[in-house]
């Protein structure tokens, strides 16, 4: 089968003949895919930055956001079947450790990550696990929902967390409307009650994110602070959800945070630099989100099918691969980018 495989860091990726994979164990599913997205983590890892992290051999399959058909299972596989239309959640998953036990497997203590650490979905065919595939709704598309994998899942996973203080009249600040961002919007139009601020450096960005349900846009030209500060009365947010993390957003987010506010960091790329004294004095909290659980893809996916979460989608064929990732890296793509084999 045709794959698209890290061959060495700071090198473009390479279109390769790979052998397709077979099933080998009870609970193996292997999806054919429909649609596989395209995430500022591939470009990460083309720069090394996961190299020493993920500690995966080269060449491998990269792509850590899929979604397809069935086409096998293994014998025990009960919860899908053939060419049943599934969303793959990023995590291969035991099942057996106390977070998996807990609900909690995005932090299961066996878990592998295909795309990071193991052959990802820039290809043919994927395999998974049973624990790891969602049937989606006969009204959406692979392609359609791939992004929601992991992109819609952290920003799921990050607004359903801050949404669960938020109150009616409360304010949250969305620093970023790309990718992750307007996919976090809509989540919160729907969860919360809150005020929805949008800021980012793009005026189109913020546009797309009003149209889709943020109450405030505003574009980050210097006084994005003081802009926020304003909208809240001066007081600040009491979440702020940053999806950017690099760029001078970390020293944005917490002058836009009211006291005793929330700090969710998604994005990365900088360190956060605040005196512990701030910390402190104004009770602020500093909340870290990685990607959402299964049962968090699987809230989302009833979100989508009710249209209540929409991704804006740039479909490029599998073999289009460096386009798609050069137009992520220069900022040409409003939403996300699909690869489709």
């Amino acid at each position: 089968m045709k794959a698209v495989q890290v061959v060495g860091y700071g090198q473009n990726l390479r279109m390769a003949e790979v052998p397709a994979p077979e099933i080998t164990g009870p609970y193996d599913v292997i999806v054919r895919i429909g649609g596989a997205g395209v995430c500022r983590t591939d470009i990460h890892i083309l720069e090394g930055q996961w190299a020493q992290k993920s500690g995966v051999a080269l060449p491998y399959t990269i792509g850590h956001e899929n979604a397809g058909w069935v086409h096998a299972v293994g014998s025990a596989v009960t919860n899908v079947s053939e060419g049943d239309k599934v969303i793959v959640h990023p995590l291969i998953t035991c099942g057996l450790c106390r977070a998996c036990r807990a609900g909690d497997d995005v932090h299961c203590e066996n878990s592998l990550f295909p795309g990071i650490d193991t052959a990802g979905g820039y290809a043919e065919y994927l395999k998974t696990s049973a624990r790891s595939v969602v049937r989606i709704d006969d009204s959406l598309e692979p392609a359609d929902v791939a992004a929601l994998a992991d992109a819609g899942l952290t920003a799921y996973h990050a607004a359903a967390k801050a949404a669960r203080k938020l109150r009616p009249g409360d304010r949250c600040v969305v620093i970023g409307a790309g990718g992750l961002g307007h996919i976090g919007v809509q989540v919160l139009k729907a969860v919360t009650a809150a005020e929805i601020v949008v800021v980012d450096r793009n005026p189109d960005a913020v546009a797309l994110a009003v149209s889709i349900g943020a109450d405030h846009g505003v574009v980050a030209d210097g006084g994005q602070v003081d802009r926020v500060r304003e909208l809240s009365g001066g007081h600040g947010a009491e979440a702020v959800i940053d999806f950017v993390g690099e760029g001078g957003s970390t020293r944005d987010g917490v002058g836009m945070l009211r006291r005793a506010g929330d700090y969710h960091v998604v994005g990365y790329g900088e360190n956060i630099d605040v005196p512990t004294i701030d910390i402190i004095s104004a009770e602020i909290n500093f909340i870290g989100n990685l990607v959402g659980s299964y049962n968090d893809l699987c809230e989302l996916m009833v979100l989508a099918a009710q249209g209540r979460v929409r991704l804006h989608t740039a479909q490029y064929p599998l073999d289009r691969f460096q386009d798609a990732l050069d137009d992520l890296g220069s900022g040409r793509i409003r939403g996300r980018a699909i690869l489709t084999p």
